[in-house]
């Protein structure tokens, strides 16, 4: 097949404008968390798009913000490192909010990356009347002159009234716009986060499900074992939950534990799929105080 695309691409935009969820919807399955809490993805995951045409790599990176704490800086400089090595960059703002002055600056700053094509989406239009539609399609438009493309998408309502699938036209664009070449990951492979990467992952969204706004950049979550049992049909997975205060370790754990029972089930739901087997599942809440702030702390953390 001479015309076999493939390469990579990045979603950037305000926290919260639907990176995550465009991610796991173009992958077809769950991959990066989401939550409505903003700044709640920490690490540039990477999807895997198969296509009969190509395979896009989705690197799914933080919101671009201004960091408060040391973890914010490196969340930063990891969104930058992502940037300059990718072949396109969507630049995603929702159909739902007028276009503002955060919006704008990031726009700008992708003239820091000569070498990827740009292209706007217009997310949430599942939410949208047609004319908010219009209107931010002709905002987008405007922030640059050199978009490869404008696409108005829902990637919760993939299919659109005529029945054609949004998805599948931001794939075809995507893939349009990246060089030729074989596949960079084998077909089935969905991404390349590890196992307990993942499972980390699912057991701090379940954490962040439901808590005050102050909480989600004080949880991290480690993998301290894994071990399937002899039968085969049960897997043994003990975690840590860490945040950086005593008060915060009694909301996780709620009234007599019942909260920390709720992350637990909600977190096994999703984990037992992924592992093929019955899961146990045991959480133990820590504190190490002030983590996002201590260069030692964050290492031993994984960032």
């Amino acid at each position: 097949m001479t015309d076999h695309r493939s390469g990579f691409v990045t979603f950037v935009g305000r926290p919260n404008v639907g990176k995550s969820t465009l991610t796991n919807a173009l992958v077809g399955e769950k991959v990066a968390i989401t939550s409505d809490k903003p700044q709640t993805t920490r690490r540039a995951i990477r999807g895997i798009v198969n296509r009969p045409a190509g395979q896009l790599v989705i690197v799914d990176t933080p919101g671009i913000h201004k960091p408060r704490t040391l973890l914010g800086q490196r969340l930063n400089d990891l969104v930058e490192q992502v940037l300059g090595d990718v072949d396109v960059i969507c630049f995603l703002v929702p159909a739902t909010e007028k276009i503002g002055p955060g919006d704008r600056r990031i726009a700008a700053s992708l003239d820091g990356y000569p070498r990827a094509k740009k292209v706007a989406v217009v997310t949430k239009t599942d939410i949208a009347s047609r004319e908010q539609i219009t209107e931010r399609l002709m905002e987008a438009d405007s922030l640059r002159e050199d978009w490869a493309a404008v696409i108005p998408l829902s990637a919760i309502a993939p299919v659109s009234v005529d029945g054609h699938g949004q998805l599948d036209v931001l794939a075809d664009e995507l893939l349009a716009l990246m060089p030729q070449g074989p596949a960079l990951y084998e077909a089935g492979v969905v991404t390349d986060e590890s196992l307990e990467d993942r499972i980390a992952e699912i057991i701090r969204e379940a954490a962040l499900d439901g808590v005050r706004d102050e909480l989600p950049h004080s949880i991290a979550v480690t993998i301290d074992d894994i071990s399937e049992r002899d039968t085969g049909s049960m897997t043994d997975i003990y975690a840590s939950v860490v945040v950086e205060r005593d008060s915060q370790k009694a909301i996780i754990i709620g009234h007599r534990g019942s909260r920390l029972a709720s992350v637990g089930a909600r977190a096994r739901a999703q984990i037992e799929p992924l592992v093929g087997t019955k899961v146990f599942l045991k959480l133990h809440v820590r504190v190490a105080k002030e983590w996002q702030r201590d260069p030692k702390q964050l290492g031993r953390l994984g960032f």
